[in-house]
């Protein structure tokens, strides 16, 4: 594959991850850096993706400690790994964050199933609960409305790499704030 063929089916695998709930790059680590500056990870879902801007939309609660970590410095880093065929990418950008009152939020909720709807239903993330609860009655918010939040994440750099039985390979992407590749080259894996 040459550069070009290298972005295209990068791009081309993250699309189709936000269709699949099957596909490797549907899970994704979203790293941040915490009021601490310690560095911060955890695995978050990939809804949507614009190739031609190289936008990916994440879900999350406006509670989270990653959204205020987000608030307060909006480098972020994306990393996923695909075990076929191999292969690793890095996306580093700036994320984007639309409360719970916003258009980009409210037109999000709409699209997802009640079962995902029901997971920002409740306290706020990493609270203490006690005992789990038999039923979801009783809770103030019952529908999360509020508590929805979306992460828009515009990639700045792709460092794609793959693991192969000789020789691995490695290339880094670089893209303007329209999604415009600005550059590609290969590098030393």
């Amino acid at each position: 594959m040459n550069l070009a063929e290298v972005d295209a089916s990068a791009w081309a695998e993250l699309e189709g991850a936000a269709a699949d709930p099957q596909s490797a790059f549907r899970y994704l680590n979203l790293c941040s850096v915490d009021a601490y500056g310690r560095p911060q990870a955890r695995m978050v879902v990939l809804r949507r993706v614009d190739a031609a801007r190289r936008v990916l939309e994440i879900h999350t609660d406006v509670r989270s400690p990653k959204w205020q970590e987000i608030s307060a410095n909006p480098l972020v880093t994306l990393l996923g790994y695909g075990p076929q065929p191999k292969v690793q990418l890095r996306l580093q950008g700036l994320a984007e964050l639309h409360g719970p009152a916003s258009e980009c939020a409210t037109e999000a909720r709409s699209l997802l199933p009640q079962s995902t709807r029901n997971t920002y239903v409740g306290g706020p993330p990493g609270d203490e609960i006690g005992e789990l609860p038999a039923s979801e009655g009783g809770i103030a918010d019952a529908d999360g409305r509020a508590f929805l939040g979306v992460l828009i994440f515009r990639a700045e750099t792709l460092d794609w790499f793959q693991l192969r039985h000789a020789d691995n390979r490695r290339a880094v992407f670089a893209y303007d704030h329209l999604g415009a590749l600005t550059s590609s080259r290969w590098v030393n894996p």
